[in-house]
């Protein structure tokens, strides 16, 4: 990417104020806490920034995650009369159907859903792909997802919403991990699913497909790839975790109320330009 000066909107940077779009919804973000990389000031990833960002919106939000300690942090980061913590191994059916049952008993309800979990896993190319680490990707990036909505479904509140979070790797090959790029894309027909039978009770589904993202994942990937970091966007730089919330925020709220089985891509033009 060519050197210039860019200007950061308060959005962007997760410094603007609240404006009232979530007042009183009750939403479980899924994979709301963040990987620890092992660095000391990593940028805010996707789930922490959608459910540190719903709060701000006037949002009930059940925070859920692996690692009890990674939703914790974020929580500390929301009053704690707009969110409490759930943990849960996605990869576990039985953590799926409790965690999605102690959403809607501690808050009340639910009215939105964010999926926001996914894994690579295995080596570069099909030649490293084996079938133990194609398995265990399609069981947290899709099987999950699935069985979230799934045991959601009849709890949540007619005008509902739910938002999976996939990737540009779902819209073209580039991760190098075929089963990372299939899960991705998979996501889609889901979702597609998912915005057909809800329809009757006016429960919408979209994706939001984030691109090169400043976060701890990709800064994970980057270690893994490191000519991702001088790949050529459009909008000459990677995005952030705030932008990718406020895309998930958009669509959740009623802002987006005729809009269902669409994928919305988060990527500085990389995938359409």
């Amino acid at each position: 990417m060519s050197e210039r000066i860019v200007h950061l909107p308060r959005e962007s940077a997760g410094s603007a104020p609240g404006r009232g779009r979530l007042q009183g919804r009750r939403v479980l973000v899924v994979g709301g806490g963040q990987q620890d990389i092992g660095e000391a000031d990593t940028p805010i990833g996707n789930g922490r920034a959608i459910s540190v960002l719903f709060a701000r919106e006037g949002a009930h939000v059940a925070v859920a995650d692996r690692i009890r300690k990674s939703a914790e942090d974020t929580a500390a980061r929301i009053e704690k009369t707009h969110a409490f913590v759930i943990e849960a191994d996605v990869a576990k059916e039985a953590d799926i159907l409790r965690m999605v049952q102690e959403a809607a008993e501690g808050l009340g309800g639910l009215d939105g859903i964010v999926l926001n979990v996914g894994i690579g896993a295995g080596g570069r190319w099909l030649e490293g792909t084996t079938k133990e680490s194609w398995d265990r990707v399609f069981a947290v990036n899709l099987t999950s997802h699935m069985l979230t909505v799934k045991a959601a479904l009849p709890l949540l509140a007619d005008g509902s919403s739910i938002v999976f979070i996939s990737s540009v790797a779902g819209l073209s090959a580039g991760s190098r991990l075929p089963a990372y790029d299939s899960s991705k894309s998979a996501l889609f027909g889901l979702c597609r699913h998912v915005a057909f039978e809800g329809a009757r009770r006016c429960i919408r589904a979209n994706v939001v497909a984030p691109g090169l993202m400043d976060t701890s994942i990709g800064r994970l990937a980057t270690r893994g790839r490191p000519n991702r970091a001088t790949t050529n966007v459009p909008l000459n730089r990677q995005g952030t975790g705030w932008e990718t919330a406020y895309a998930t925020l958009f669509l959740i709220s009623d802002e987006s109320a005729y809009i269902t089985g669409q994928v919305l891509a988060v990527d500085g033009g990389l995938s359409g330009l």
